[in-house]
């Protein structure tokens, strides 16, 4: 555990070879936390494997805390643990929320990153958070229904809103149903195949159990905050264009469209734009999996990425 400040301490952990290129694992969410096999898309022998628990997420303490939960406030983190690890410079890997935090780490760190791998890009825009809470339906017309459907009808004009009130609440009969509703439709638009998305609503993924409230409640605290994003993402991009980057993308990522990636892309030509054609968003589908694996394996290979 590592106190970052007078309210939050931070979980986390090492592994792999000590004397390995170092590499910091951003988890999404916000909120979502770290499981074991996120130490699985990094070669062991190669790499120094950093995982850590957001404020609030995970193990950190206090659990599902959004005060003084910032992405400013991540990123400070982020340093005080390089430093606390007494670590120059390290790969940045993270997917989902943990991109736009790695993309936003960097603009301000540039040159404590010794690379970006990204997954499933998210960049913060009230056109994306508008496709989560509406667009997304015309695809998943059934979650969608249940998502709204566990709302009353005259609440449902202002969805984001009316569970955040629910999820902020300290009453668990209150914010428990509301973050198990939240959680069931995040899943259901998750991955491609059916059989993927069945596992994680029976609760085999991380989002389900113990970070059940922290993921949600977390990230209704972030998106009815824009974020806390300062400045638009892509317009900071110059910043590390300079740096190595892999962008992994599912074609059929419904959670984050893939037009997000696309432009981050062209905003910095020289990361390689890797598309699964047969994924979704979820980092644990095989094609995603595959992917970022072989960019990891790239990369300790010579600190870049060649196609």
């Amino acid at each position: 555990m590592l106190d970052v400040d007078a309210r939050h301490s931070l979980y986390w952990e090492e592994s792999g070879n000590p004397d390995g290129i170092p590499v910091v694992f951003l988890h999404g969410g916000p909120g979502a936390g770290t499981a074991a096999n996120h130490r699985r898309f990094f070669d062991p022998a190669a790499y120094r494997i950093i995982l850590f628990d957001q404020r609030g997420a995970g193990r950190s303490t206090p659990y599902a805390e959004t005060i003084d939960n910032t992405t400013d406030h991540l990123i400070e983190d982020i340093e005080i643990l390089r430093r606390h690890c007494d670590i120059e410079q390290w790969l940045v890997f993270g997917g989902s929320w943990g991109a736009t935090l790695a993309v936003a780490y960097a603009a301000r760190h540039a040159d404590r990153c010794l690379g970006l791998i990204l997954r499933g890009v998210f960049l913060g825009r009230q056109r994306e958070l508008d496709w989560f809470f509406g667009g997304v339906q015309t695809v998943f017309p059934e979650a969608w229904e249940r998502f709204i459907g566990y709302l009353p009808e005259l609440e449902r004009g202002e969805v984001l809103a009316a569970y955040h009130r629910r999820l902020m609440n300290e009453a668990p009969d209150i914010h428990g149903p509301a973050a198990r509703a939240w959680n069931g439709f995040e899943s259901a638009c998750s991955t491609l195949r059916s059989s993927a998305r069945e596992a994680m609503a029976n609760g085999s993924a991380s989002i389900q159990g113990s970070s059940s409230l922290s993921l949600a409640r977390i990230e209704a605290h972030y998106f009815v905050n824009d974020m806390f994003l300062r400045k638009a993402l892509l317009s900071q991009v110059s910043r590390f264009h300079h740096l190595p980057g892999m962008i992994v993308q599912g074609r059929y990522d419904m959670i984050c469209p893939m037009t997000t990636a696309r432009e981050l892309h062209q905003s910095w030509p020289g990361a390689i734009l890797e598309i699964v054609e047969d994924a979704g968003h979820s980092a644990m589908e095989p094609g995603i999996r595959r992917a970022l694996v072989g960019a990891t394996e790239m990369f300790k290979n010579g600190g870049s990425f060649i196609k």
